[in-house]
C-alpha cells in the first residue's frame, strides 16, 4: 500500500480543508517533492485540522475546524504545545516546520490568507540528544533474523545490507528501479530530495545480495514491474511503508525495538567519520547539500573521539 492515501489522511475533515489538502498535494507533485515530504505535510496539516475539531479549548476553534484560513496563531501554539505534550518537541518541530510550507502557500500561492499564522510562532526548543547508531553486531542479528534461500529472506537481506552499506534514506531505497541498479560496476543510482541524482558505489556482500534477490525476483509474479522491490505476495511493489513495517517486524523478531532505517543513516555517517573521512565526499555520498547535516549526524562520532582523546592523555589521573 502507497504511503500517501489522501483519502485517510482527509477523511472527516470538512470539504473545505480537505479540497485545500487535495490542491496542496497536487501543487506538491508538480514541484517533484518525494512522496514522504508530501505525505509529512500533509499528515501535519490534517492533524492541526482534527486537533481544532476535537481538542482545541479556542472558542473559535469550530470557524478553524472548517477553514484553514481561520486558523490562528494561538491554534497553531495550542496545537504545538498538545504535540510535545503528548508526542516530543521533536515531533513538534517536524509539524511547526510542515506546517509553515503548507501556510506559506496558502498564502502565496492561493492567496487565501494575508498573513501566515506561523509568522510569530516559535520552533520548539529540543534538548541536544547524541543520535544512537547501529552497532555492527545488530545488524548481524538481523541478517541473522532473516537468512535463507527463499524471496522473502533474500529481498530483506539486500534491503538491510542497502541501508546499512549506502547510509541511504528509506525513500531512496523503496523508490529504487530496476534501471537504477548496475551490477556490472556494482553501483546503483538513488534519487534524492530536491531531484537530486547521486550514483553510489556497493559493497561486495552488498552487490552478491542484490543479485541474489534479482535472481529470485525474475521468478516472481510482478517481475516485469519497474519497481526493484515486490511484495512477497500478488506481484506488487513494495513501497516505503511497507519496508518500515517489515524492518520493524524483523527488528522484533531479533530482540531490537524501535528499530527504523535512519538508525543506518546515522551510523554510515558516525563510521565515516571516525575513519576520518573527508566531510565534502559524505555530503555527496548522502546527498546533502547543507555542511549543517554532517556536523548533526557526526556529532555521536565527534563525541567518542574526544572521550577516547581523553582517555589517551588521562588528564586528572595521574594524581
Amino acid at each position: 500500500m502507497p504511503l500517501l492515501d489522501l483519502d485517510r489522511l482527509t477523511g472527516e475533515l470538512s470539504p473545505t480543508w480537505s479540497g485545500y489538502l487535495r490542491d496542496w498535494d497536487r501543487a506538491l507533485r508538480s514541484g517533484n517533492h518525494p512522496e514522504t515530504t508530501r505525505y509529512n505535510y500533509l499528515l501535519a496539516a490534517s492533524q492541526l485540522a482534527r486537533y481544532v475539531a476535537e481538542h482545541s479549548p479556542d472558542p473559535d476553534a469550530a470557524d478553524a475546524a472548517e477553514d484553514p484560513a481561520e486558523i490562528t496563531k494561538a491554534h497553531v501554539e495550542a496545537f504545538q504545545a498538545w504535540i510535545i505534550d503528548t508526542r516530543s518537541a521533536s515531533t513538534a518541530v517536524n509539524k511547526h516546520k510542515c506546517l509553515q510550507q503548507f501556510f506559506k502557500w496558502l498564502m502565496l500561492d492561493e492567496e487565501e490568507i494575508d498573513r501566515s499564522p506561523m509568522e510569530r510562532v516559535k520552533l520548539p526548543k529540543t534538548p541536544a540528544k547524541l543520535v544512537p547508531v547501529v552497532e555492527a553486531d545488530v545488524t548481524g542479528r538481523l541478517l541473522e533474523a532473516c537468512k535463507g534461500k527463499d524471496f522473502l529472506s533474500l529481498r530483506d537481506q539486500a534491503i538491510i545490507r542497502l541501508f546499512c552499506n549506502t547510509g541511504a534514506r528509506l525513500s531512496e531505497v523503496a523508490n529504487l528501479t530496476l534501471d537504477d541498479v548496475d551490477l556490472k560496476t556494482d553501483s546503483l543510482v538513488f534519487h534524492g530530495k530536491g531531484a537530486k541524482d547521486r550514483r553510489v558505489r556497493l559493497g561486495a556482500r552488498t552487490a552478491r545480495a542484490l543479485s541474489r534477490y534479482l535472481r529470485a525476483r525474475a521468478k516472481r509474479k510482478g517481475a516485469d514491474l519497474p519497481n526493484l522491490w515486490l511484495a512477497d505476495r500478488g506481484g506488487i511493489p513494495l513501497h516505503a511503508n511497507g519496508i518500515k513495517i517489515r524492518l520493524k517486524r524483523l527488528g522484533e523478531k531479533a530482540g531490537l525495538r524501535g528499530l527504523h532505517a535512519h538508525r543506518w543513516r546515522h551510523t554510515f555517517a558516525h563510521e565515516w567519520k571516525r575513519a576520518g573521512g573527508d566531510t565534502g565526499d559524505l555530503m555527496l555520498l548522502l546527498g546533502w547539500s547543507s555542511d549543517a547535516m554532517p556536523r548533526h549526524y557526526g556529532a555521536s562520532a565527534a563525541a567518542e573521539r574526544a572521550q577516547e582523546t581523553q582517555q589517551r592523555m588521562g588528564i586528572g589521573d595521574h594524581v
